[in-house]
């Protein structure tokens, strides 16, 4: 059976001595700075949410939310038995061991902390943060096949890839499923949807959309995953990401949902 070579890619993206700069941080540096630019340009045009200056200074708010959030959210899902017994490496995120569910969960606290201060409508304030997401999300991905983990199970398709750290066997790169998914479809999706007044105006829709969307696609590719090893499959076939995915995918549903009843009951609105 035919298969592609994975090709010589390097976790390092830069080393002084002993100082090494990863592509994996290198993605996550990239991710908050094209989303903070974009976030700027989608503020613009919101013209009833949260002014673009707001999301200057939430900047800092959205790093530590994410790497603190991602950081526990790994720890505490995934290798709470190892980084227990080996507590100094918990720091040691340039190493890679980010969960998204956790780092969504801390962005989302930083986000409403942000916005009780700030007198800001959460729902108005997160909607331009969910569009802005795929950019950091496509990133990690990409960064993520860069260091051959997280690959998928073993295919005989044709675009199947023997990764170093996965035996001799074929297997889906799953990482690149998952990019662009998560990137640049859910990207444009939002993007799309973010141009619509109707959409605009109501505070929470598109944060409801990316929940349920992210959930749907992430849930998705795990059929073509390989399962954490220290969890195989749980519940018949479910893996860990398709369990975390499904409050998602039901908390999206549901907060859409919502904001169409509360557009509906809201009075009408005086001819100008």
């Amino acid at each position: 059976m035919l298969a592609l070579v994975f090709p010589p890619l390097d976790p390092v993206a830069i080393s002084f001595g002993s100082i090494e700069i990863r592509w994996y941080a290198l993605a996550y540096l990239a991710g908050f700075l094209l989303g903070w630019r974009y976030c700027l340009y989608l503020a613009r045009h919101f013209p009833r949410g949260p002014a673009p200056e707001r999301y200057d200074e939430f900047l800092t708010w959205a790093v530590i939310g994410t790497v603190i959030g991602g950081r526990l959210g790994y720890i505490l899902l995934y290798q709470s038995d190892y980084y227990f017994a080996h507590p100094l490496e918990m720091l040691q995120v340039w190493h890679g061991g980010m969960s998204f569910h956790g780092g969504a969960l801390g962005v989302v606290m930083a986000a409403w902390l942000f916005a009780q201060r700030r007198n800001l409508n959460f729902f108005s304030f997160t909607d331009v943060l969910a569009c802005v997401t795929p950019i950091g999300l496509g990133l990690g991905r990409l960064a993520n096949f860069v260091n051959g983990e997280l690959y998928g199970r073993v295919t005989t398709m044709p675009w199947g890839i023997v990764f170093p750290h996965g035996g001799d066997m074929v297997r889906h790169p799953s990482q690149l499923y998952e990019a662009i998914l998560e990137g640049p479809v859910l990207l444009i999706l939002l993007f799309l949807m973010s141009r619509k007044i109707s959409f605009r105006a109501r505070p929470g829709y598109l944060s409801g959309v990316f929940l349920l969307c992210y959930g749907v696609f992430r849930f998705g590719v795990e059929f073509f995953r390989e399962p954490d090893a220290q969890f195989g499959f749980l519940y018949g076939d479910m893996t860990m990401g398709q369990l975390l995915c499904v409050p998602m995918i039901m908390f999206g549903v549901y907060l859409t949902m919502w904001t169409e009843k509360r557009t509906k009951r809201r009075p009408p609105q005086p001819a100008p």
